[in-house]
């Protein structure tokens, strides 16, 4: 986990396991979105899914996974995730996987998330508290550059 000081710790179910005794690729994605909530949570970032009148309304554009290495049924994962990058209206997570025992690399992920106007739907600026609370938990500045998606 070096390089990320958030982690989530998650447990391979029976269900998540393909017919080939793997986790299934599609459960890395939810994998990476617990690793995102749970970040947000940490943050201090509300998320309120159930109200209409959200005033927040960020949705995913892009998520690219690397797959490393299977997880297998029992496996005790850590999930990391960060903020590598802030744009304009969009910021970068990055996520790995990894298996908690021997700390071997399962997967990477790069999501791109979009700020929209809450009714509008429309791109807007990410929002400075938001920039700044992201910075204040990295102890560091995010680059505020997003390379070609």
């Amino acid at each position: 986990m070096k390089g990320f000081r958030h982690a989530t710790r998650l447990c391979v179910r029976n269900f998540q396991v393909d017919w080939q005794g793997i986790v299934h690729n599609a459960i890395y994605l939810e994998y990476f979105e617990i690793g995102r909530v749970e970040y947000l949570r940490g943050l201090g970032h509300i998320l309120d899914l159930a109200s209409v009148n959200r005033s927040t309304r960020v949705v995913l554009a892009r998520n690219e996974i690397d797959y490393i290495l299977p997880a297998r049924f029992d496996d005790l994962l850590d999930v990391g995730t960060r903020v590598s990058m802030i744009g304009t209206s969009s910021f970068v997570f990055e996520g790995v996987i990894e298996v908690h025992k021997t700390k071997k690399l399962i997967a990477r992920n790069r999501a791109v998330h979009v700020w929209l106007h809450p009714t509008e739907g429309y791109p807007i600026p990410v929002p400075g508290k938001f920039i700044s609370r992201v910075e204040a938990y990295e102890r560091k500045l995010i680059p505020r550059k997003i390379a070609d998606l």
